[in-house]
């Protein structure tokens, strides 16, 4: 091997190992002349700063500098010189021991790891095991593969979330693996060359193609063969249909975190909302969170239900097309990405939040996203928009619950000000949610609840909704667009719940503010969108149904917020027993 080679080699580990300003104290204590016109580690070319340093060193000098410096946590260095691992650098590679697992993985799996390791090599930022499931073919599991792959230090994990990860391949073991398997010709490290940069943008862009290619692709499967079915299906379907479809299949508490992503799904039209007298300024599209305790079942309804778990039986009920999933995404591409969304409207699942809110600045950010506003997000190497964010998100995230109320996880004070911008739905694991939670685990695995032909009608009927509400141009000539009616009878059930709620506060200060009334509404509309086909009127009437589940979410809300004040059952018996 060349010297050229090695120098990149500990360029790339330097890299990986250190930050800009702590590259910049290192350069200025070696006296290396780069670093002599800085002032900042923010100022230097971070790429420029480890090819300097790597340049300037022998391997005693670098193996001191790790002695004296901490590498990141996270840094894990597997090279043909260089091996990092625990903080700890050996100056020794890695790749023989690699190879030799390598070659010891293709006799026992043989063509099955090369199919698995193009897939991971060729991933941008990592895969998931689904996307290698899908390379493993129908029914499979890839989770002993990639297990053992970790375990031979031939992959790492690029992404672990709490139920989430992804695997990707270190940069440096790429061109080892891609010999070892015969996938591609081995690359030459380049020293003096930048890494190049990766336009997510314009991925996305492509991505948005693709996902509007779904939506007409079934659309126009659904007109040519099941459109008749379908808007008789309208005629009688309505939110107590949906309730009582989910509460058959997953019990009496179980069934309204599904019940509110698949109104969620409706509201995606974002259909104007209006009152006799004209326009209110609202419109039917909301975010969505289900927060609480782990393993409560948050994402089985924000995203297997929307999304569907074939695996598991689970069918998707959400609209094609229309739900990007932002599973191991970091907020920063979540907010580049976004550039290609504007003046679109489309549903973020976002299982892991809380991760997002270990990145500083996030929730300004985040805040503006929530109430559609313009971002711009600026960082020492990039400005990323201005841009107006016209979509929503659907997440879950992990919160301390007490015995009375919950305590955020996030470590930013100001993460209530992105809870207030969403409907919330709090998870508490009592003993009857754990039962239907167990009892519904079990029946999906004895194949005693058929989602299959249900979630069909309800998707077929949501994406119909949709279209039609969205303008869609298949559907924009023969159906009318019709915006959702609000009365004053709407308003005044607010308003008895509102002051049910405040007599039930002991003492003055209120811990929600008036826009949990807002979002009820918001709701309240977007569930009536289920009658869309029940009257030959120009507008959808919000229902009295809609509207007891809005108070229901309304008041349960309240009372979480409240840190559990008071009993929302009382309130909601005592407003059902003096009807107005």
């Amino acid at each position: 091997m060349s010297i050229d080679e090695k120098v990149a080699e500990r360029k790339l580990l330097l890299d990986r190992a250190f930050s800009k300003n702590k590259l910049f104290e290192i350069g200025k204590r070696l006296g290396i002349p780069y670093f002599n016109g800085f002032v900042s580690g923010w100022e230097v070319d971070g790429e420029e700063a480890c090819l300097e340093i790597a340049s300037g060193v022998n391997d005693d000098q670098l193996k001191k500098i790790f002695e004296e410096h901490r590498a990141r946590d996270w840094a894990i260095f597997r090279g043909k010189y260089y091996t990092l691992e625990n903080g700890d650098l050996r100056l020794e590679g890695s790749w023989r021991t690699i190879g030799a697992n390598i070659q010891r993985m293709k006799k026992k799996y043989g063509k099955v790891l090369s199919d698995v390791m193009k897939k991971i090599v060729s991933s941008v930022e990592g895969c998931s095991s689904a996307e290698i499931g899908e390379v493993l073919g129908r029914g499979a599991d890839p989770r002993p593969i990639l297990s053992e792959l970790e375990r031979l230090k031939i992959i790492v994990q690029s992404y672990k979330g709490e139920e989430y990860r992804e695997w990707k391949v270190l940069e440096e073991t790429c061109p080892l693996i891609q010999n070892e398997l015969g996938l591609l010709p081995v690359e030459k490290v380049k020293t003096a060359e930048k890494r190049e940069k990766v336009d997510y943008v314009a991925l996305e862009r492509q991505n948005v193609a693709a996902m509007d290619g779904e939506l007409e692709g079934y659309l126009n499967d659904l007109l040519k063969h099941r459109l008749k079915e379908t808007i008789e299906f309208g005629k009688r379907f309505s939110i107590v249909g949906l309730a009582n479809y989910l509460q058959g299949l997953f019990g009496s508490v179980l069934f309204f975190d599904s019940l509110l992503s698949i109104a969620q799904q409706y509201g995606l039209a974002d259909v104007e909302i209006v009152h006799s007298g004209g326009r209110t300024g609202m419109r039917t599209g909301w975010s969505l969170a289900l927060f609480g305790e782990p393993g409560t079942g948050k994402t089985f309804a924000t995203k297997d239900m929307i999304l569907g778990r074939p695996d598991g039986r689970v069918m998707p009920h959400g609209v094609p097309g229309r739900n990007r999933y932002c599973g191991g995404i970091t907020p920063a591409r979540f907010i580049r990405i976004g550039q290609a969304y504007a003046g679109r409207v489309f549903n973020f699942i976002v299982p892991e939040f809380n991760d997002w809110f270990r990145y500083a600045g996030m929730v300004d950010v985040l805040k503006l996203a929530m109430e559609r506003g313009e971002i711009k997000y600026e960082t020492h190497k990039e400005v990323i928009g201005p841009y107006r964010f016209s979509s929503f998100l659907s997440v879950n995230y992990n919160t301390k619950v007490f015995e009375r109320g919950y305590e955020v996880t996030v470590s930013d004070p100001n993460f209530n000000a992105i809870e207030d911008r969403m409907i919330c739905r709090l998870h508490r694991l009592t003993k009857k949610r754990y039962a239907e939670i167990a009892r519904s685990q079990m029946r999906l695995a004895l194949g005693e609840i058929d989602i299959e032909k249900g979630a069909q009608k309800i998707r077929d009927h949501v994406t119909l909704v949709y279209a039609i509400e969205a303008g869609h141009p298949l559907v924009a000539d023969r159906f009318p667009y019709k915006p959702v009616m609000i009365t004053h009878q709407t308003y005044e059930a607010i308003e008895r719940a509102r002051n049910a709620i405040l007599e039930k506060i002991p003492h003055e200060v209120v811990r929600f503010s008036a826009r949990l009334e807002n979002r009820a509404i918001r709701f309240a509309c977007a569930a009536s969108l289920l009658n869309y086909f029940q009257s030959d009127l120009d507008c959808v009437p919000v229902s009295e149904d809609a509207l007891k589940y809005a108070i229901q979410l309304y008041v349960e809300e309240a009372s979480a917020r409240s840190r559990e004040e008071f009993k929302p059952e009382e309130i909601l018996e005592e407003l059902a027993s003096s009807p107005p």
